[in-house]
């Protein structure tokens, strides 16, 4: 059999293997070769941080036992020595503490024993991707993530890192905040940029759908079930899925989506056989997961799967300083979708922007900015353009629309009562059903609002 020749590379050899198991190597590094990748091998820790200090490499991949010590330390080494290098962890079979212990510690991945080759090669081309630290700092999280402030840089920092490796990311943030801008960066500066991003809110799906929608089904599995569909998992393969209030999710789908995330594969509605999925698993809400564990409304496990990593998005209000970026941000936006100039804030209202609480933080910012453009006359919004009278509880109506309430009262506090609206639109994703069950009124109360508002 013609094997590929070996590439020479100035900058020293693909990848390094690190297993005190020949026969392991000689699979890994014949199998790296049939990727067109030359491979040096290492037996012991030692051998390994000698190699790792004669030559460079584009990723290591270390067992986990060692003769001489232990996987875990050489991804402390790596990180300390050589952070730009991923390296990827073989564990044996069912080992997922193990696992999530190296992912904390700074492992890109990991592969189980028997190392299956697909699974590898997967694996291999993600990391391969990957672009050098500085290079991916300096990328899309500056450009998306608005503000100079000491929380916002600490932000950028860790999107930056944790875009560097495979690790499942829980998102923990109030609503608003830009959960689910935080995790688009982490997916397009990682190596599963070119692939899909796919976001889902958990609490928009259907109890009855949602294992249809997570997995797929298969023709004739159920009533209405006319064809072959794919679900969010096959959606997203080779790339990232996003749980956006994933606390959401009831009991018994939240088995099922820990077997889907332990074990790579899905099983479609309908099917007899289980298919392998690539995919990351980036989540996110605004709920307290561990109290929801400790309430029993959240399994305790996926909570471990999904919380290997937790980054904490922060509220507006914990820095307002970024409220001047963020505002001509957002005007600027409004402008281009307007094809007019935009409108500046008078140093005024910047103060009084600065000086409010954003319970709906950056979501909450951004409607008031659109609704201080449609009253602006100018091109300066002023302090009464933005209106940071706090809004009124919406009252739900017991019976028809304005039911017991005088017709100034309603007209009164429309502004107000709107902006609720839009915020918890906003919150659901649009789903009208949700939206109005959260806000105490009934969907067809919804929806003539919105007729009203000429939203609908």
């Amino acid at each position: 059999m013609n094997q590929p020749e070996r590439r020479q590379r100035p900058r020293g050899t693909d990848v390094l293997i690190v297993d005190d198991e020949e026969d392991i190597r000689e699979v890994l590094e014949l199998s790296l070769l049939r990727m067109g990748l030359a491979s040096d091998t290492a037996g012991t820790l030692a051998d390994a941080r000698r190699l790792l200090g004669e030559k460079a490499y584009r990723l290591c991949l270390t067992d986990m036992r060692l003769p001489d010590g232990d996987g875990l330390e050489l991804v402390a080494d790596i990180q300390a020595n050589f952070p730009g290098l991923p390296v990827a962890v073989i564990t044996a079979y069912g080992s997922i503490e193990t696992a999530i212990r190296a992912l904390k510690a700074g492992a890109f991945d990991f592969v189980t024993k028997p190392v299956e080759l697909k699974a590898l090669r997967e694996l291999v081309n993600h990391a391969l991707k990957l672009e050098p630290p500085a290079r991916a700092a300096a990328g899309e999280a500056g450009r998306s993530l608005v503000g100079d402030s000491t929380a916002l840089a600490q932000l950028r920092a860790q999107v930056a890192k944790l875009a560097r490796n495979q690790a499942p990311v829980f998102i923990q943030g109030e609503s608003g905040t830009g959960k689910e801008v935080t995790a688009r960066l982490i997916h397009e500066m990682g190596p599963r940029a070119a692939a899909p991003f796919v976001p889902v809110n958990c609490g928009a799906i259907s109890p009855e759908l949602m294992e249809s929608e997570f997995f797929g089904h298969r023709k004739g599995s159920f009533t209405g079930a006319v064809a072959d569909k794919d679900g969010l998992f096959q959606a997203a393969r080779g790339g990232t899925l996003f749980l956006d209030e994933v606390a959401d999710l009831p009991l018994a789908m939240q088995v099922k989506l820990l077997r889907a995330i332990q074990e790579r594969a899905v099983r479609s509605v309908g099917a007899h056989t289980e298919e392998s999925v690539d995919v990351r698993i980036l989540s996110a809400s605004h709920r307290d997961l561990a109290q929801l564990v400790a309430e029993g409304k959240f399994r305790q496990d996926l909570y471990f799967r999904i919380n290997v990593i937790t980054l904490r998005v922060p509220p507006l209000r914990e820095r307002p300083e970024d409220i001047p970026d963020l505002a001509a941000h957002i005007l600027a936006r409004l402008a281009e979708r307007e094809g007019a100039a935009p409108r500046r804030l008078s140093p005024g209202a910047t103060a009084a922007l600065q000086q409010h609480p954003f319970p709906g933080n950056v979501r909450e910012l951004e409607n008031l900015l659109e609704r201080a453009c449609a009253l602006c006359d100018g091109d300066e919004i002023g302090v009464d353009d933005v209106a940071l009278q706090r809004p009124e509880p919406l009252r739900p109506a017991p019976t028809a629309l304005g039911a017991h309430r005088p017709q100034d009262e309603l007209e009164g506090d429309e502004d107000a009562e709107r902006a609720r609206v839009l915020r918890m639109l906003d919150d659901t994703r649009w789903n009208r059903s949700e939206a109005a069950r959260r806000l105490g009124m009934t969907l067809r109360q919804l929806r003539y609002r919105l007729e009203k508002w000429g939203m609908e």
